[in-house]
């Protein structure tokens, strides 16, 4: 797995807990899906992803996005 695969599959699982918390706990848990959304979007743009950095660290090798 690279970093980019690793970086999709984080913000789909964050999305569909924070989905389910927002249906069963609290519309609040919305927001956070806003801000993995709006950090999905900076990335596309700059190249940026805190994400890609710390996963970097823990030895995965990039793939074509965060190079």
């Amino acid at each position: 797995m690279n970093i980019d695969r690793a970086v999709m599959a984080f913000a789909g699982a964050v999305v569909l807990i924070s989905a389910l918390l927002a249906w069963q706990v609290s519309p609040a848990w919305l927001l956070l899906t806003g801000f993995v959304g709006l950090n999905l979007f900076q990335a596309s743009f700059t190249g940026f992803c805190p994400l890609a950095k710390i996963l970097a660290k823990f030895g995965l090798k990039p793939g074509n996005a965060f190079k």
